[in-house]
């Protein structure tokens, strides 16, 4: 039977499962469908209005969309902001949630048509670029929050972080001690690979899962293709191998919760310099204006 932590850990999970799926589907897909009816009208008007010579940022068409727009922007970099107010009702965290996702998706419909295709090396495609990124970072993090958990609480395997660390220092100290009657070069093997910070390997080897430099896998390497057979060596390879067993499901873990943060790391500061550019581009619209 599961302990209390860890049934609240399952619980946690459930429960963040269910939000993600709700807020999607908040009141029956509302926001999806004010987004889409949305995005249909701009596309519509689009065809519809003639601009001479051609659509622009610059026309009255261009204007109305760029307001729209801009508003979207600074109303949806407010979420922030409303995650720190919990309430309930019609404007509850998850109505507004659910809001941000789908209309940061029309956003992206409304913002290029206010370009009227006319991009260049200039503020106002940068901001347009960065709005982009805003968007696809936020698709991420979405795509992130709906598969990774799961992954997360299965590579546990019902072991808190405390569990998995206290488990290596098991594994480390038999291997101090079986390590004693080995050779001289053998035994420092099992030094180096124990001296190591197993964790100490940077942002792209904890993204990708791949620790070259693993001095566990490389004095388990070496012990088998020296003296596999002695039983010395065989029970400190045995212990290597829980070592290196152990520690992939450490590094698992840790894979798994940095790609679960990581979009964070991108959607929050390019949102600000997003920001920014808007700015930029509405006070040099004015100013030529």
């Amino acid at each position: 039977m599961a302990t209390a932590p860890d049934g609240r850990f399952v619980q946690d999970e459930a429960r963040r499962d269910s939000d993600h799926v709700s807020f999607l589907k908040h009141r029956r897909w509302r926001w999806a469908k004010i987004a889409t009816v949305l995005s249909i009208v701009a596309i519509a008007s689009y065809l519809l209005v003639d601009v001479t010579p051609r659509h622009n940022g610059g026309s009255w068409y261009g204007y109305t969309l760029g307001t729209i727009g801009a508003l979207l922007i600074l109303w949806l970099s407010m979420l922030g902001v409303r995650k720190r107010n919990m309430s309930e009702g019609r404007w509850s965290l998850k109505a507004w949630t659910s809001a941000h996702v789908y209309l940061g998706l029309a956003l992206v419909v409304i913002a290029t048509l206010h370009t009227g295709f006319q991009l260049g090396w200039n503020v106002h495609t940068l901001a347009w670029a960065l709005m982009l990124v805003v968007v696809i970072s936020g698709i991420y993090g979405i795509s992130a929050y709906a598969a990774l958990p799961k992954e997360i609480s299965s590579n546990r395997r019902q072991m808190t972080k405390g569990d998995m660390l206290e488990a290596l220092a098991a594994i480390d100290r038999q291997l101090e001690s079986a390590a004693q009657p080995l050779a001289r070069d053998e035994a420092d093997l099992v030094i180096g690979a124990l001296e190591q910070d197993p964790f100490d390997f940077g942002i792209g080897a904890r993204l990708s899962g791949q620790y070259r430099r693993c001095r566990t896998i490389a004095a388990l390497k070496q012990l088998n293709a020296t003296a596999p057979h002695e039983a010395p060596v065989e029970k400190v390879a045995s212990l290597l191998r829980k070592r290196r067993a152990q520690l992939e499901q450490i590094r698992r873990q840790m894979r798994l919760r940095a790609l679960l943060d990581i979009w964070l790391y991108v959607h929050v500061p390019v949102t600000i310099a997003l920001i920014a550019a808007l700015t930029a581009h509405i006070v040099s619209v004015f100013y030529y204006w």
